[in-house]
């Protein structure tokens, strides 16, 4: 009975080995870019690039490990979800007020260790961040964001709290 069921499972396990989800690769220059719209340094180009683009961008360098199922289902799944909460090669594509906060988001959840995932630094040790690294994309956060605000009026990139009617 045992022999049956290591069987079958084996059997599944090579046949989910031809069911392939679409890879996330569209190389060349991205249109809706956030360098199109905003000027970003080369070190943090680099950061974006080494910590970032493989699940926040439309252009992801899969490991070898990507070619196994079900871990292709799972990698996929997750720049799925990266991609909608945060996608750098889309970032122009979006409103401003979005754009203003992401921005906000991205020096949070750095600060906070939340990103990049522990789960990604555990295969890929160059996109831990140094304390320099770290700066200088908070720096660029910030004259980024301070950028739009002398560009576009503060209600467009900021919900405005509305005064509350006095009883």
């Amino acid at each position: 009975m045992i022999k049956k069921i290591l069987l079958v499972l084996l059997v599944i396990f090579i046949v989910i080995q031809f069911i392939h989800p679409k890879k996330n690769i569209n190389e060349g220059p991205q249109a809706n870019n956030i360098e199109v719209k905003y000027a970003v340094p080369a070190d943090v180009k680099n950061v974006l690039q080494k910590a970032c683009y493989d699940c926040h961008s439309n252009n992801t360098t899969y490991p070898w490990y990507n070619n196994i199922q079900p871990v292709a289902w799972f990698l996929a799944k997750h720049v799925k979800d990266g991609k909608k909460e945060l996608n750098f090669d889309e970032f122009v594509n979006t409103p401003l007020r979005r754009q203003y906060h992401k921005l906000e988001e991205v020096e949070e959840q750095v600060k906070e260790g939340e990103m990049p995932l522990k789960s990604y630094i555990i295969i890929h040790k160059d996109a831990v961040l140094t304390d320099t690294e770290k700066n200088a994309l908070y720096a660029w956060v910030a004259s980024t964001r301070s950028a739009m605000e002398a560009a576009y009026p503060i209600d467009s990139l900021k919900r405005t709290v509305e005064a509350q009617p006095s009883k």
